[in-house]
């Protein structure tokens, strides 16, 4: 069963502009993010200077932009949780305590991708 409303593409339209605002919100609300992300605008560029090899384009560029994701996961998280109250509950640190372990693992798997290829292209 789908829920009632736009369909189409005028639905696609609506994510489209559902996400800008989804971006915009933790560019202003969420430090982290933003250094993430100024961090993803210097890696970037720079994958292109490193290689010309498809592939490992696509894993230098996509480790640091999957931090961005679950930067913004782990920011969703904290919002709903604190949403729902300041006082401290076991759930709700629980909950926070694994979005920041997801970030986490996703700067763990950024250093290892950049470390693995520019050893293999360096040395």
């Amino acid at each position: 069963m789908t829920k009632p409303g736009k369909t189409g593409l005028t639905r696609i339209i609506h994510a489209g502009g559902y996400s800008v605002q989804g971006i915009r919100a933790a560019f202003k609300h969420e430090a982290a993010f933003r250094q993430e992300l100024v961090l993803t605008i210097i890696l970037v560029p720079l994958a292109f200077y490193i290689t010309q090899d498809a592939i490992k384009l696509a894993l230098l560029i996509s480790a640091p932009l999957l931090v961005l994701l679950v930067e913004i996961l782990n920011s969703a998280i904290e919002a709903v949780v604190d949403r729902f109250g300041e006082e401290h509950h076991e759930l709700s640190g629980r909950a926070k305590d694994m979005g920041s372990a997801a970030v986490a693992i996703s700067l763990v798997i950024m250093a290892v991708v950049w470390g693995l290829i520019l050893y293999e292209i360096y040395l």
